[in-house]
């Protein structure tokens, strides 16, 4: 499992993050507080508290798979 921090500063942020997530073959969820939602959902990502950073935590086998992943969700992630 890899994990990462996510951020929206807008909802076409928020929308394109959904749509990266959806074309992996790979579990990915966000984790906020007590709450896990599957990030290829955008009612499920619209229900947590996007004013917070939140958890990504992806479930694939390599890092060259999570690699790619991160390259197309980089306007989410935080600088860690």
């Amino acid at each position: 499992m890899y994990k990462a921090t996510v951020h929206f500063e807008t909802v076409v942020e928020a929308k394109a993050f959904v749509t990266a997530s959806n074309e992996v073959d790979f579990k990915v969820e966000l984790v906020s507080g007590p709450y896990i939602i599957d990030a290829k959902s955008i009612m499920g990502l619209f229900s947590l508290d996007l004013s917070k950073p939140i958890e990504l935590q992806a479930y694939c086998k390599d890092d060259g798979t999570f690699a790619a992943y991160k390259e197309r969700i980089k306007e989410s992630l935080l600088e860690e």
